[in-house]
């Protein structure tokens, strides 16, 4: 009697639902070819085993014809001489199911900077460019002059890195490709051109300015505007002013991380500004009033009603920092702290407890009130 194979389902064996997108088969597919594939298990024969049926798997369910008609017949679709993939199909499929899964990360084709096969050129790096400002600058905005290390193209050789009168050569090894093949089994593996580095080409008579890179170092003078309103932490994007590329590439872009010093009298809350002002008890007792600078230098007065107490905020509208790119402001927020005398004469303290001698609860009712209901609430809880 002969025993019959079962086969396992290819969405289970992938690990994915029927009825699934393409990007989530592939996603599912790339998670398990990267666990099982035989370079990261050397002689591990059940491994190998796995990523062929895997392999398999994703070949039928990747094309909608074999997928239609595996939903339909599932596996006995494909034996017989049905409609699927036969043996010899999956063979000479693999190559093209390792590059769509690995070719991205073998070949730079995953957002590196690399260009293979287009002139050896390569996009310049980007540059980081801390600058620290104070907050009347940023509430008035400035244009700041900054001198940047990078690197310009070579005036001698346009970028190129080749001696003048010559050109650079397609790479003998790549063929200018930049990438080289080799065969494992069914694999077909993509790798960078050792030769070029994946440049695509050589230089064999360098420029002698700049050695072949086509750039040269150079500092940079360049002049930033810095918009009123802008917030500490705020990065600023110079397309272009990074370093240039290699080969004749393109600039890389310079970043300017802007941070904002602390001020000594104002704290910042996106538009609005908070200052805290002190002022005498008998200020705050008998009213009156306080002049203070705003960050434009003008003058604000603040009046001080009878019997401000400890905390209380007053607002100015307008007094604040200007909104980015807009014609809004926000405002300026004082509260007020009250300051006790200090160093008291002789005469000033006789007056002081005079005027406690005399004082009632009207005079203070916070303080009595807290310590009245404290009062209540023990005795409340020892009855």
């Amino acid at each position: 009697m002969n025993r019959l194979s079962v086969k396992v389902d290819y969405y289970e064996m992938l690990g994915v639902v029927k009825g699934c997108d393409d990007k989530t088969l592939k996603a599912a597919f790339r998670k398990l070819a990267m666990q099982y594939h035989p370079d990261k298990n050397p002689g591990d024969a059940t491994a190998e085993l796995k990523f062929k049926e895997i392999g398999e798997a994703y070949e039928v369910l990747k094309d909608p014809n074999k997928r239609a008609a595996y939903d339909r017949f599932g596996h006995a679709a494909f034996q017989n001489g049905g409609a699927g993939a036969g043996r010899g199909d999956f063979a000479s499929s693999m190559a093209d199911i390792f590059d769509d899964i690995f070719g991205e990360m073998m070949s730079g084709r995953g957002g590196g900077r690399r260009q293979g096969g287009q002139s050896g050129r390569e996009r310049g790096s980007d540059l980081r460019y801390n600058m620290e400002i104070s907050l009347e600058e940023a509430f008035a905005g400035k244009t700041a002059e900054i001198g940047v290390p990078t690197t310009i193209q070579c005036d001698q050789c346009h970028g190129t890195g080749a001696r003048a009168g010559t050109a650079p050569k397609a790479c003998p090894t790549c063929g200018g490709v930049g990438r080289v093949r080799a065969a494992q089994g069914f694999f077909s593996i993509e790798r960078t051109c050792p030769t070029c580095a994946g440049r695509g080409e050589i230089i064999a008579d360098p420029c002698g300015k700049c050695g072949g890179d086509g750039r040269l170092p150079e500092e940079r003078n360049l002049s930033v505007n810095i918009p009123a309103g802008i917030e500490d932490g705020t990065r600023i994007r110079l397309a272009g002013e990074g370093e240039a590329g290699l080969r004749g590439g393109p600039a890389g872009d310079l970043y300017i991380f802007l941070s904002v010093k602390p001020h000594e009298f104002f704290q910042r809350d996106g538009a609005d500004l908070f200052c805290k002002v002190p002022i005498s008890m008998t200020t705050a007792a008998l009213g009156g009033s306080f002049e203070v600078t705003t960050l434009d230098g003008a003058k604000s007065r603040v009046k001080v009603p009878e019997g401000t107490q400890y905390g209380k905020q007053f607002r100015v509208k307008g007094k604040g920092m200007p909104v980015l790119r807009s014609t809004q402001t926000g405002d300026l927020f004082i509260q007020i702290s009250i300051e006790t005398p200090q160093s008291l004469s002789r005469r000033q303290r006789e007056l002081l407890q005079e005027f406690e001698d005399i004082s009632s609860s009207e005079n203070s009712p916070q303080s009595t009130g807290f310590f009245s209901r404290m009062k209540d609430f023990f005795e409340g809880l020892s009855d």
